[in-house]
C-alpha cells in the first residue's frame, strides 16, 4: 500500500485526486492539507467523498508529517512546491507537483513567465517530466514528477508522433485549443462566473499563455530541433474538457505520404499506450467521450488531400490533463499497473 499526502486538497485538482484515488486499490490517502480549512473534515466539503473519506481531515502543511508519507501530491498554485518539495526529498519522500513549478527546465525562462523568481532551481535538473507517452523509463526512477500541463498534454500527444518522424515542418504550426472554466482553478474570479462563460466564447492569453514555452520545450525534444507554434487558447462554456486543433504541414519530401501510412504511424506509436485512443481516419473526438476518464483520443484529417494535416485532440482538463495523470505517474513509480484505479470510462450524457 502506497501512503500519500496531499498538499493543496481543496481545489478542483485536489478533489479530482481524491475522486480518484479514493477507489485505488494500492493507495491511502493519510494527510491532506489546507491552511484556510484546517480542522474541516474532507466529508463536510465534499460530500460525494463522505463514504470513502469519513475520517480524514484537512491539517496545516507540515513538512515532518508529509515526510511520513511514502509520496506527496502538490495540488498547489505555482511557487508553492519550491518551498517544501527540498525537505521532502531529503527524507525520501518523493514528490509529485500538479503545478507548474518544475515544468520549465530554464529557471530563468520560469521566473520570465511566472512573474516570480524560481524558489528551487537546484531541484530541477532531477525534476522529470511526468509525460508517460514519452518519458517511462525516466518516470520509474524519479523522485520528482512535473505533471505536465493540461494543454501541453493535448498538443503534445497529437503531435509527437509526426515530429518524432522528422514529417512535418517545424515552423508555423498552429495549436487552436478550447478549454472547459474548470481550467481556470476553483477561487473565485470574474471571469470564471455562470454568467460571464455561459453562452460565449473567447479566446484569451493569445500568445502569451503560460503553457506555451512548456509546449515548445516537449515539442521541440521529440523534433531534435527547434519548433515554432502558435498557441491560441480559448475559454468555453463547459465545465471539463480540453479539445486541441492542430494544424501541420508535411514536408515536400514527405507528402506523397497516403492517409493510411499516417493514421498506422498514430497507430503504431501509441498501439501500447493505455491512455491514448487513436480513432478511426477523419472521426472526430467529443470532449464528452473523455469526461471524467484518464485518456487523450486523437483523430487525423489531411483536407483535400493535401500537405495540411490536422489532427485532433480532446482529454478532460483535471484527469489526463492533471490529476489522472499525476495517478498514472504515481503507478509507474511504485511499480504498479500503469492504468491502476483510472480505468473509467467517459461519462454521458
Amino acid at each position: 500500500m502506497v501512503n500519500l499526502g496531499i498538499v493543496g486538497g481543496t481545489g478542483y485538482t485536489g478533489v479530482e485526486l481524491l475522486r480518484l484515488l479514493a477507489s485505488h486499490p494500492e493507495a491511502k490517502v493519510k494527510v491532506i492539507t489546507s491552511r484556510s480549512d484546517s480542522g474541516m473534515l474532507v466529508a463536510d466539503m465534499y460530500p460525494s467523498l463522505r463514504d470513502h473519506y469519513p475520517d480524514l481531515c484537512f491539517t496545516e502543511p507540515d513538512a515532518a508529517t508529509l515526510a511520513a508519507c511514502d509520496l506527496v501530491f502538490f495540488a498547489t498554485p505555482h511557487g508553492v512546491a519550491h518551498a517544501l518539495a527540498a525537505d521532502l526529498l531529503s527524507a525520501g519522500t518523493r514528490v509529485v507537483d500538479l503545478s507548474a513549478d518544475f515544468r520549465l527546465r530554464d529557471a530563468d525562462e520560469w521566473s520570465r513567465w511566472y512573474g516570480q523568481p524560481h524558489g528551487a532551481p537546484e531541484l530541477l535538473p532531477q525534476a522529470v517530466y511526468g509525460l508517460p507517452e514519452v518519458a517511462r523509463e525516466e518516470i520509474r526512477e524519479a523522485r520528482l514528477i512535473a505533471v505536465p500541463g493540461c494543454y501541453p498534454t493535448a498538443v503534445q500527444l497529437a503531435l509527437i508522433p509526426l515530429l518524432e518522424k522528422k514529417l512535418i515542418t517545424t515552423q508555423g504550426i498552429i495549436a487552436d485549443c478550447k478549454s472547459g472554466v474548470s481550467g481556470a482553478g476553483r477561487s473565485a474570479k470574474v471571469g470564471s462566473l455562470y454568467c460571464e462563460t455561459s453562452e460565449s466564447m473567447k479566446a484569451y492569453s493569445v500568445g502569451k499563455h503560460r503553457h506555451h514555452p512548456e509546449i515548445t520545450q516537449g515539442l521541440s525534444q521529440a523534433a531534435q530541433e527547434a519548433v515554432g507554434i502558435t498557441f491560441v487558447p480559448h475559454l468555453t462554456p463547459m465545465i471539463r474538457g480540453i479539445h486541441a486543433t492542430l494544424y501541420v504541414r508535411l514536408k515536400p519530401e514527405q507528402q506523397q505520404l497516403t492517409n493510411e501510412e499516417l493514421q498506422e504511424l498514430f497507430e503504431t506509436r501509441y498501439q501500447n499506450e493505455p491512455c491514448v485512443d487513436v480513432m478511426p481516419w477523419e472521426s472526430c473526438p467529443e470532449t464528452r467521450s473523455v469526461k471524467g476518464a484518464n485518456i487523450c483520443r486523437i483523430a487525423l484529417h489531411r483536407p483535400h488531400d493535401s500537405d495540411l494535416l490536422v489532427v485532433l485532440a480532446v482529454i478532460d482538463n483535471l484527469v489526463k490533463g492533471a490529476s489522472g495523470q499525476a495517478v498514472q505517474n504515481m503507478n509507474i513509480m511504485f511499480g504498479l499497473e500503469e492504468s491502476t484505479g483510472l480505468k473509467f470510462a467517459g461519462l454521458l450524457p
